[in-house]
């Protein structure tokens, strides 16, 4: 039988060079860094629809609060916030409940839409977000009903 030399040198030579590993780092630092530009593009996007999403959603808070509760509950718009209001009979006067404000959109309003205790609607109002992605307009019916379409 014929020993085998456990030590021998065609074991140690059978990784990679240091000239193809940093080969194959370069590469994978170009495809990591095309990828990120690619999705840095889809981040107005994602901005303008978590826009229209949380707005649509307050507006279905103001309403269901002003049926609830049985006050007086409106929306106002800025360009880059909204606040959400609702009427003190003691005090006769708007209450501010919260201002939110929306990072990489621009919000354009009509008018502010208040919510009366019977889930009807006075001040009607076409609410337009938009960015540089695209635009939405949001609209009341006198019913209550909100809809947001992709304009």
């Amino acid at each position: 039988m014929k020993k085998r030399k456990i030590f021998s040198s065609f074991y140690f030579n059978r990784g990679f060079s240091l000239l193809e590993v940093m080969i194959s780092l370069i590469i994978l630092a170009i495809m990591v860094s095309m990828a990120s530009v690619s999705f840095l593009n889809l981040s107005p996007k994602y901005k303008l629809r978590k826009a229209v999403w949380e707005i649509n959603s307050r507006m279905n808070y103001a309403r269901y609060k002003a049926i609830f509760k049985g006050i007086k509950v409106r929306i106002k718009f800025d360009s880059k916030s909204y606040s959400i209001e609702f009427y003190d009979e003691k005090q006769k006067k708007w209450v501010r409940e919260q201002i939110y404000f929306l990072e990489g959109v621009t919000i354009q309003a009509n008018n502010s839409p208040t919510f009366h205790p019977g889930g009807n609607v006075s001040n009607l109002a076409s609410i337009y977000i938009s960015n540089s992605w695209g635009k939405y307009k949001i609209t009341i019916a006198i019913s209550g009903r909100i809809k947001a379409v992709h304009v």
